[in-house]
């Protein structure tokens, strides 16, 4: 039997208390910079001037684990990047540079990858999710071992912890300078659809997310060769007879939660050279996949 819930929230002010726990859940060479556009309407889609400046970690971090799906081990180190870098990523045997963008996109079953030249990395959307949330707009994230960023406890908490620990500071540019963060801002609605799953977004003074959820069934994901590194201590389980097998939930809208969690995750896509990817807009989503967010993603910067 299929569940639905709901939950909205303003987003960014509330991430680490409120949004990095939620858990995952089923049923039993550098690019170049391009030029950002300034805050002049497009028909949908905008940059607008935040008043704030871009951010880094304060000093580096390392985490270690599992992957979700390969249930391969990887040792994940992010570290300080200059204003104007952004997120980006050093994978691979070649150590290859992959900016954290829907340009580098590869896959989004199930998981989001991305990656350049043949080389990639999966999973990467609860550490994009807790950067974002937490305002580190520029660093490099160094991994080794497996191609995928450890699932850890399932959430975003953390990684989270971790960037509490580290710090953050002001971001300076290759001249010692400031730069300030621009935020996309929608202008008009528009949404992406499949089936009976779709995400919309409308104009906002501020960032807003109301999401609804279905459940995904756990023979499928293994029949598919996933989440071989899942288990109760990552994620969370429902039989349809029985109910939660590994209660208690974080919170009663934990799922849901989730999927917001990977949504902030996704849209952190749409960042460039530092500037912010979550867009200031109330967003809608239904059912909604990895693959449908960065559909959405895709969108909203084709919008510019």
């Amino acid at each position: 039997m299929a569940r639905v819930s709901k939950f909205s929230t303003a987003m960014q002010f509330v991430y680490s208390k409120y949004l990095s726990t939620a858990r995952s859940f089923t049923v039993a060479a550098q690019e170049p910079i391009l030029p950002v556009k300034s805050c002049a309407f497009s028909p949908k889609v905008a940059w607008k001037r935040t008043g704030q400046l871009q951010r880094t970690i304060s000093r580096g971090f390392s985490k270690a684990g599992v992957g979700l799906h390969s249930g391969d081990e990887a040792v994940v180190r992010v570290l300080p990047a200059m204003a104007g870098e952004g997120r980006y990523f050093i994978i691979g045997k070649c150590r290859v540079r992959v900016p954290a963008s829907t340009i580098h996109l590869s896959d989004t079953t199930l998981s989001v990858h991305i990656g350049k030249g043949g080389t990639s990395v999966r999973t990467v959307e609860h550490l994009l999710s807790a950067l974002e949330g937490m305002g580190i707009d520029n660093c490099r994230i160094e991994i080794e071992g497996a191609n995928e960023v450890p699932i850890l406890d399932g959430s975003a908490l953390e990684w989270v912890e971790a960037i509490e620990e580290a710090g953050t500071c002001i971001a300076k540019n290759n001249f010692g300078m400031d730069v300030e963060k621009m935020a996309l801002i929608v202008c008009e609605p528009f949404h992406v659809m499949k089936g009976e799953s779709f995400v919309a977004v409308y104009p906002a003074a501020s960032t807003r997310i109301t999401y609804g959820i279905d459940f995904q069934q756990v023979e499928q994901l293994r029949t598919a060769g996933l989440i071989k590194g899942g288990s109760i201590d990552n994620a969370l389980v429902c039989s349809i007879t029985k109910g939660w097998v590994n209660p208690p939930l974080r919170f009663s809208d934990e799922p849901c939660r989730h999927k917001i969690l990977d949504l902030v995750g996704d849209l952190s896509l749409c960042a460039q050279d530092g500037h912010q990817g979550l867009p200031i807009a109330h967003i809608i989503a239904f059912k909604a996949s990895h693959e449908l967010h960065t559909q959405f993603a895709n969108a909203l910067r084709l919008a510019l």
